[in-house]
C-alpha cells in the first residue's frame, strides 16, 4: 500500500489503548520490505543534492544497495580522505506520495471524528497528528543527523555504547552520510556467539542508558529493537536507525518516575492514580473499576518477580486505560513499546536480565530524572517564591481587615448566568411573538364571517390581509429561530474554556 500505510501500522502496532493486543502483536511484526530502486537514480539524486559528481565525492560507491526500505535504501562508500561510511538515499517521490495519501488520511479523521464514537472517542486528528510529526521527522535526514549528534553526546558516558556519526558536509534533507559500523546485527547473533560477549554489562548499559534518556533528559528512541543495534568486534554496541525519536515532556516524565515507583512498590492504588492524572476521562470512565483492574495487574507483576518486562507492564496499563474509558497520552504507549522492544534486546544480550529488577537497581538515577529541575525552572520558582513572600503580608492584611468589617464575599460560580439570561431571552421572545401570531391567525378567521364591501379572491379582505401578515410573521420566526440557534451553536465551539470531545 505504500509508505504512509506501513508507517501508520507500526504507529498503531504502539497504541495498546486503541487496539486489541492481537492486532498490535500482528502490526508489530509489519516491516517495510520493498524492492530497492536502481543504483544509477540513487547516484543522480546523491550528485544533485551534493552538487558534485560522485568521482569528487567519493573513491567508492557501491551501486547496490546493502538494505532498502519503503523511504530510502543505504550504500556503502568511502570517502576521499579514505573513511568508511554509509550513504542513505531517500526514494524518490516518497515525499509526494507520503503528502498524497496524509491528504487522503485527514479527510478520513475528519470524518471519523465528526461522525463515528471511535473517532470522538479516541481523538482521530489528533493520532493523526501525532503520526503526522513522526513521519515528517523521519522524512527529514537533517534531523536524522542530529538526532546522531544528541545521542552521541548521551551514550558517550557508556563505556559499551556509540551511535555513528553524520558527515555533515555529505548530508542534506535527502543525503544522510554517516561513519560505517562493522558488525553484526543483535538479532544475527546466536546462542554459542553470544558466550564471547560480555552481555550482562550490554544489557546493565543499555536498560540503564534508555532509562536516564527518557526520565531525565526527555529523549526517546521509539524503536530501540534489536534489529537496530550492530555488535562491533571490540564488543560494543552501536545504536543505529535514529529517524523515529520523540521528546518526552516534563509532565509526562514525572509522572512515569512516579508510576515506576508505584510498581516497583507493588502499590497498585497510587498505580492507579498516578495513571488518572496522567490520562484523560472520558464520559463513560468508571474510577472503581480501573483501580481493581491496575490493582490486580501490579500484584501479578509484583509476584511475578523479575520474569515480567517492563515494557510489558506499561503496555498494558496503557490497555486498561482505554478500556475503562481514560485516554492514556500517546508518550506513555510509546515509552512502553521503547521498553518492550529494549527488554527484547537485553534479553537476547543476557538471557538472565531482569529488566523491573534492572529498575529497582536503578532507582537512584530514576529519583534523579524525576526530581531534578534545569536551571531555567529553579529560577522561575524562586522569582515566584519570592514574589509570594513579598506579596503575603500585605495580602493577609487585607483579607483579615475584609474579615473584621464584615466587608468579605465569596463569588461561586455555579453556572453560566450570562447564557441562561440569552436562552430565557430568545426563549421568551419566540413564545411572545408566537401568541402574537396565533391571534392574528385566530382574528383573521372570525373575520371571515363578516360580510364586508370589500372582498379579495372572494374573501373578506381584512381577513385575507390578517392571514398574509401571520404567514409573513411566521416565515420570520422560523428565520429567526434558524440563525439565533446557528450563532450560538458557533458560539460554543469557540468559547474558551471548552475541551473537545
Amino acid at each position: 500500500m505504500g509508505p504512509t500505510w506501513i508507517k501508520l501500522g507500526q504507529l498503531l502496532s504502539t497504541r495498546h489503548d486503541l487496539l486489541p493486543s492481537a492486532y498490535t502483536e500482528a502490526l508489530g511484526r509489519l516491516q517495510d520490505e520493498v524492492e530497492p530502486f536502481d543504483g544509477d537514480e540513487a547516484v543522480a539524486i546523491v550528485e544533485e543534492e551534493l552538487g558534485s559528481d560522485l568521482r569528487h565525492l567519493f573513491a567508492e560507491f557501491d551501486r547496490a544497495p546493502m538494505a532498502a526500505a519503503s523511504l530510502g535504501q543505504v550504500h556503502r562508500a568511502r570517502t576521499r580522505s579514505g573513511k568508511d561510511v554509509v550513504v542513505k538515499v531517500q526514494r524518490p517521490g516518497v515525499r509526494e506520495t507520503i503528502a498524497e495519501d496524509m491528504e487522503v488520511l485527514g479527510k478520513l479523521a475528519r470524518a471519523a471524528d465528526r461522525h463515528t464514537d471511535l473517532g470522538r472517542r479516541f481523538g482521530a486528528r489528533d493520532l493523526l497528528e501525532q503520526f503526522r510529526r513522526s513521519l515528517t521527522g523521519e522524512l527529514d535526514y537533517v534531523q536524522e543527523a542530529r538526532n546522531l549528534r544528541a545521542f552521541g553526546e548521551l551514550t558517550a558516558a557508556y563505556d559499551h555504547l556509540f551511535v555513528p556519526q553524520p558527515l555533515e558536509d555529505y548530508s542534506t534533507s535527502r543525503i544522510l552520510t554517516m561513519e560505517r559500523v562493522e558488525g553484526r546485527k543483535v538479532t544475527d547473533i546466536g546462542g554459542v556467539g553470544m558466550l564471547e560477549v560480555d552481555g550482562q554489562a550490554l544489557s546493565e548499559e543499555l536498560f540503564r542508558a534508555y532509562l536516564v534518556m527518557i526520565l531525565e533528559d526527555g529523549v526517546l528512541h521509539a524503536d530501540p529493537h534489536p534489529g537496530n543495534m550492530i555488535l562491533t568486534p571490540d564488543g560494543r554496541l552501536a545504536l543505529i536507525d535514529l529517524g523515529m525519536v520523540a521528546t518526552v515532556p516534563r509532565r509526562v516524565q514525572e509522572h512515569i518516575v512516579k508510576l515506576l515507583l508505584a510498581i516497583s512498590d507493588g502499590d497498585g492504588e497510587e498505580s492507579a492514580r498516578v495513571l488518572s492524572e496522567m490520562g484523560h476521562p472520558l464520559d463513560d470512565y468508571d474510577a472503581a473499576r480501573f483501580r481493581d483492574d491496575v490493582g490486580h495487574l501490579v500484584s501479578s507483576a509484583v509476584a511475578a518477580g523479575g520474569g515480567l518486562e517492563a515494557g510489558g507492564i506499561m503496555l498494558e496499563l496503557s490497555r486498561l486505560s482505554g478500556t475503562h474509558g481514560l485516554r492514556p497520552p500517546p508518550e506513555m504507549a510509546m515509552i512502553g513499546k521503547a521498553l518492550l522492544n529494549l527488554d527484547q534486546a537485553t534479553t537476547h544480550l543476557d538471557p538472565s536480565f531482569e529488566p523491573s529488577a534492572a529498575v529497582r537497581r536503578n532507582i537512584d538515577q530514576i529519583l534523579r530524572g524525576g526530581l531534578s529541575l534545569a536551571p531555567g525552572r529553579l529560577m522561575a520558582s524562586a522569582i515566584e517564591a519570592k514574589e509570594f513572600a513579598s506579596q503575603l503580608p500585605r495580602r493577609a492584611n487585607r483579607l483579615m481587615d475584609a474579615l473584621g468589617d464584615g466587608e468579605l464575599t465569596l463569588r461561586v460560580d455555579a453556572f453560566d448566568e450570562e447564557r441562561l439570561l440569552r436562552v430565557a431571552q430568545h426563549l421568551t421572545t419566540r413564545v411572545v411573538v408566537g401568541m402574537v401570531l396565533s391571534a392574528i391567525i385566530v382574528g383573521a378567521a372570525l373575520t371571515m364571517q363578516v360580510e364586508t364591501a370589500d372582498t379579495l379572491l372572494g374573501y373578506p379582505a381584512v381577513a385575507i390581509v390578517f392571514f398574509l401578515l401571520a404567514a409573513v410573521g411566521g416565515l420570520a420566526l422560523v428565520v429567526y429561530v434558524v440563525v439565533t440557534d446557528r450563532k450560538d451553536a458557533r458560539r460554543r465551539a469557540v468559547r474558551p474554556g471548552d475541551r473537545r470531545p
